[in-house]
């Protein structure tokens, strides 16, 4: 059927089942997830064989840790931008190459400095994938599936970092910690051409960047559509200034919800990042083998995928922002059990298991939700933004963590201290709202609708 009529892609989206090409889109960005998952972790896993092979200190790895999540920072905040200006697969293929060359470059390093140096370059490609990934999903899949679908696919990310404390503990065992790195380098780089050949651009991302309508049919016609050239496509959105992204997020109603998602995102990854970062030192102190603690830490990102999954399936079911925080309130809950009880190896693994779920499944939740808040024309940039200025979470808990544990008495006594951010981060998400500034606008033009047919 040749249609020449106007069509508002993200209903069109909406109004139709989940295609085969859509769970290919899912797929892509899961394993690009995936690879960034395990090299924003591997530093925490060959962390006590570092500080064994060049015989430093604990506080000295903070600044390597540190470093790596201040280049995150860095790389999702000028990726946002970047990719709402110049579309999603185009930034975020160049984000891969770039943190597998410095995994690749970093496992060279001679020094605590010059690895710093290089995990910091790691880090703007890392924290420019991540957004970029959420962000295209989210344009791609229908509004009722949308929790679960994005927590299916940042699930990847848990399962890259879990994966990684099993496959570190292969590599530590038979080679040196070198290995770990040139391993995170090598597979993106093999994968990299796939990823160009496979990956589309987001459509509602060409729609708002007016691309010729030709290009956006044949992205939408791989979905199932029939559309042609003639097409036109648009957004049902107000229109948006085209000067400044950022200063977008705190205007037309977007600035309270803005900084709690910062604020929730920000505690959020101050308690995973320093539990990926120094669990396995942690362990290690509490008398636990190398391996022994690559293994459990290793079990507390994977149980993020199943957290992930049970949260975004109650997300499309009930209200999204209350599923998030209950679950982080659970996480709250283990980790002060963790704290206040000695438990043996066995039952320790479990209970980090259920950290994992809870902390990780709550985070993979936020990606859920946060795409929701923002319109087209400023969603990178207001998902990456968040992901930008919430890393600061994770550059104080990197480069805090040796102190922390220096200065609490005993090894279990930090679970105490992480219980504080995982509680506030439930209050801050619970203190957003929605913006409706959309809802205005649509009744606004159902009230100039019915005063026209009334004229007439």
């Amino acid at each position: 059927m040749n249609q020449t009529h106007v069509v508002d892609v993200k209903a069109w989206i909406d109004a139709r089942p989940v295609s085969r090409f859509q769970w290919k889109v899912l797929l892509l960005c899961f394993v690009i997830i995936m690879l960034d998952g395990y090299d924003a972790a591997v530093m925490g896993f060959i962390a006590p064989a570092l500080i064994e092979d060049w015989g430093i200190s604990r506080s000295a790895l903070g600044p390597i840790l540190g470093a790596a999540m201040f280049g995150v920072a860095i790389g999702a905040l000028v990726a946002g931008p970047l990719s709402d200006r110049y579309g999603r697969k185009q930034v975020l293929l160049w984000s891969v190459a770039l943190f597998a060359i410095f995994s690749l470059a970093a496992a060279l390093a001679q020094s605590p400095a010059q690895l710093a140096l290089i995990r910091f370059l790691t880090g703007l490609g890392l924290g420019a994938v991540m957004p970029n990934c959420v962000t295209l999903v989210a344009e791609y899949m229908p509004e009722r599936r949308k929790g679960l679908m994005i927590t299916l696919m940042y699930s990847g990310f848990n399962v890259g970092s879990g994966l990684g404390g099993f496959i570190a503990a292969a590599l530590l065992s038979h080679y040196s910690w070198h290995s770990a790195l040139i391993f995170g380098g090598v597979l993106p780089l093999v994968l990299l051409p796939f990823m160009f050949a496979m990956l589309p651009e987001s459509a509602m991302s060409m729609v708002a960047r007016r691309v010729p309508h030709d290009q956006i049919a044949r992205v939408l016609n791989r979905l199932g559509g029939t559309f042609t050239a003639d097409t036109q496509f648009k957004l049902n959105t107000p229109e948006i200034s085209r000067r400044s992204k950022v200063a977008q997020l705190f205007r037309n109603g977007y600035g309270r919800g803005t900084v709690a998602l910062w604020l929730t995102y920000f505690m959020g990854l101050f308690v995973i990042y320093l539990l990926n970062g120094w669990l396995p030192t942690i362990l290690r102190s509490g008398g636990l083998s190398l391996q022994q603690a690559a293994i459990i830490t290793g079990l507390f990102q994977l149980g993020g995928p199943l957290g992930g999954i049970i949260v975004g399936y109650l997300m499309d079911r009930t209200a999204a922002k209350k599923v998030i925080a209950v679950t982080y309130f659970l996480g709250c809950l283990c980790l002060l059990s963790q704290g206040l009880m000695d438990f043996g190896s066995l039952a320790l693994a479990v209970l980090i298991f259920i950290s994992g779920m809870c902390i990780n499944g709550a985070q993979n939740g936020l990606q859920a939700y946060s795409p929701a808040f923002y319109q087209t024309e400023i969603r990178a940039t207001g998902v990456s933004w968040m992901h930008g200025i919430g890393r600061t979470g994770a550059i104080l808990s990197s480069t805090l963590g040796g102190v922390i544990m220096l200065a609490v008495p005993g090894h279990s006594s930090i679970f105490l201290v992480l219980a504080l951010p995982a509680c506030l981060a439930g209050i801050a998400i619970l203190l957003h709202r929605m913006n409706r500034i959309k809802t205005r606008e649509t009744e606004a033009e159902l009230n100039a609708l019915s005063q026209t047919v009334h004229n007439r």
